[in-house]
């Protein structure tokens, strides 16, 4: 079978991944049936040796000569190495073996070769910024100076787009080391540890002799089959046996996408596999967007979006007034647990100072009953952030779609730190999620061809979407006694536009992103689309302008006959007998004006109104419009509903018993 993904015209390639689970497999030897448990437990039999693997050359090579001999990407003599990470390593002759006594096939050697190549070229980038961070150290950890803040830049790589809020956390972790050893640590494998290796299996590093995958009839379920042990310590090639397991598909995975071997995890005693695959999308563009979607950001709320149109002749409109995502209840859910989290991490940290290592410590058995409780409401807070991130992905990329938005531009707040409100403060606004859902939505949008675009988020909820004149906030007109500074007015004269200070973000983000369309680049480290600075020439056009709609209005201009009408029309009466009520007999004589074929009341009168209503007193003449909008004349007074719209007393109720 070809592996060649065949494309279409104005088609991409797209590897994504899924989320499956192993339920069962089966020993194909002798046909054997492992339950989920047993099956958990031959797989992490194999996920600890290729950790410990892995482990020994992380710790063996985690110096800033190897890591940068690897990332180099050529060995001793010159030639590249290979961009599998295994293969790499053992170009540059940085092998690992198992224990005395353990016996492994080559392909498990390849997984742990796999891991560790990628955790060490990934320590370049870190190992690189904390080297220009230390040889540019400020006066003032805590306050750079614009010309510290220039050293440090041209110091670190592709410094000049690096958030400043990375560059704060990296100094301040050399102060913090600073602080207790009394000098600044040498590189970043002095002042980091070795990574950890993590328990899993990556199966894409071997071949058809440990692990295969295929699909079978059913379109939506596939077999993988892998070498796994009969015993934690393996002592020849006969305790190893091949394991079938059958993989359902999630409906996220295309009938015709090309499977890859998939990563295994084990958790809660139950196989987590990550199923890469790689289908056909139409690709997404950079340039020529005629139709945005623009993404805020907010506190209470969580995302605002709306669309404009770019027209030929250079002028912004936009497309309805937006709508927003709103997520107080989660977002109180998600701030209960993070207060949770507070009290036991400052309870375990109290209990681990008064411990002090002593290991009879009468308090011992109350830290680890905490450490075991943070460790769940952790992965309370981690589900939860995971289930708001598909959401508001899911919400946002279905908002493009019906806009026929081509691209979203969504303001990057990775240069926006929380500061200035208070240590604990700063710390509860930076745990936010909006990193996890742009990526989904990066995800998601991919699938519909939409290009998703990150633009400076300096000014956009500051300056009018109209004319670009600082606004003024104050609180929301319909909630006066709610703190805040929700709404905008524009002090400008001639313009006077006002409104949600979110609405006036998502429209200046748009149409910055429009303008600046020309200036999308592809960001080499994260490949992904970004405009990276704002141009002031381009800036002053992006102007989202009052969008102008003609007047409706009928032509009363006679362009036929007159319509014969008859010169006595019928009664708006029923012609029939009434139907039947809850009570009394059938066929009575028509009673009102109550219709028989629609129940419902006209246009005009049904929105607000119910059928007793009476008209209201009004301070002007009354101008009747119930001949244009359907109802007749009458607009503000109805018929008396018929009697048997209320039901008849029953006589009986209150007769009591002759007993």
């Amino acid at each position: 079978m070809s592996r060649r993904l065949p494309l279409g015209e104005r088609e991409t390639a797209r590897t994504a991944c899924a989320r499956g689970l192993l339920r069962t497999g089966v020993v194909e030897k002798t046909g054997a049936v492992l339950s989920a448990a047993v099956l958990a437990e031959r797989v992490g039999w194999a996920a600890d040796l290729v950790s410990g693997m892995a482990a020994g050359l992380l710790a063996a090579h985690w110096s800033a000569v190897d890591v940068g001999l690897l990332a180099s990407g050529v060995d001793a003599e010159g030639r590249g190495l290979p961009s599998n990470a295994w293969m790499a390593l053992r170009r540059l002759g940085w092998t690992t073996a198992p224990a005395d006594g353990i016996r492994v096939n080559d392909r498990i050697v390849r997984m742990a070769q796999e891991q560790a190549g990628r955790l060490l070229r990934s320590a370049k980038w870190r190992a690189d910024l904390t080297t220009g961070v230390i040889e540019t150290w400020p006066a003032d950890p805590a306050k750079r100076t614009p010309g510290e803040w220039d050293a440090v830049r041209e110091a670190v790589p592709e410094g000049k787009h690096l958030p400043s809020g990375v560059i704060r956390s990296r100094t301040r972790q050399i102060a913090a080391f600073t602080g207790t050893y009394g000098r600044k640590p040498a590189d970043v494998f002095e002042l980091e540890a070795a990574p950890r290796a993590a328990r899993m299996l990556l199966l894409s590093a071997c071949d058809g002799q440990q692990a295969t995958l295929a699909r079978g009839d059913d379109p939506g379920r596939a077999l993988l089959r892998l070498q796994l042990p009969t015993r934690p310590d393996p002592r020849s090639y006969g305790d190893w046996a091949w394991v079938a397991c059958p993989v359902t598909l999630p409906p996220t995975v295309p009938p015709g996408a090309l499977l890859h071997l998939p990563t295994l995890r084990v958790r809660s005693a139950r196989v987590h596999a990550d199923l890469a695959y790689t289908h056909a999308v139409p690709a997404a563009r950079s340039t020529g967007h005629t139709v945005a979607l623009g993404v805020d950001w907010g506190l209470n709320t969580l995302l605002s979006a709306g669309a404009v149109r770019l027209h030929d002749n250079g002028t912004i409109t936009a497309l309805g007034a937006g709508a927003q995502f709103r997520t107080a209840g989660v977002l109180a859910k998600q701030h209960r647990l993070r207060r949770q989290g507070e009290q036991l991490h400052a309870k375990t940290d109290h209990y681990h100072r008064l411990i002090n290592d002593t290991e009879s410590h009468h308090l011992t058995g109350k830290h680890a009953v905490l450490a075991e409780e943070v460790r769940h409401l952790s992965d309370r807070r981690s589900n939860l952030n995971d289930a708001l991130a598909r959401s508001a992905a899911r919400w946002t990329v279905d908002q493009a779609i019906a806009a026929r938005a081509s691209v979203i531009y969504v303001e990057d707040l990775r240069s926006m730190e929380a500061r200035g409100m208070g240590r604990t403060l700063n710390s509860r606004l930076s745990q936010q999620v909006r990193g996890q859902i742009v990526d989904r939505m990066r995800h998601l949008a991919a699938e519909a061809g939409v290009a998703v675009v990150t633009v400076p988020a300096r000014g956009t909820s500051r300056h009018c979407p109209r004319c670009l004149v600082p606004l003024r906030h104050r609180k929301a007109p319909d909630r006066p006694t709610t703190p805040g500074w929700k709404w905008a007015l524009c002090p400008n004269l001639d313009c006077r536009w006002q409104g949600d200070r979110d609405t006036g973000a998502w429209q200046r983000i748009a149409a910055r992103g429009l303008t600046h369309q020309t200036k999308t680049v592809i960001d080499r480290t994260s490949n992904t689309m970004v405009i990276r600075s704002v141009v002031d020439q381009l800036e002053a056009t992006a102007v989202v302008e009052a969008a102008t709609t003609a007047p409706v209005c009928w032509d009363r201009s006679k362009t036929g006959p007159t319509r014969h009408a008859t010169p006595r029309p019928a009664p708006r009466r029923r012609g029939a007998p009434s139907p039947t009520g809850p009570t009394g007999p059938v066929g009575k004589r028509p009673e009102g004006h109550a219709h028989t074929g629609r129940r419902q009341l006209p246009r005009a009168a049904h929105r607000h109104q119910g059928v007793t209503t009476i008209s209201t007193p009004a301070t002007r003449r009354h101008r009747p419009r119930g001949a244009a909008l359907g109802a007749g004349f009458h607009l503000h007074t109805h018929a008396t509903p018929p009697r048997w719209a209320e039901p008849m007393p029953d006589p009986t109720v209150r007769m009591g018993s002759l007993n």
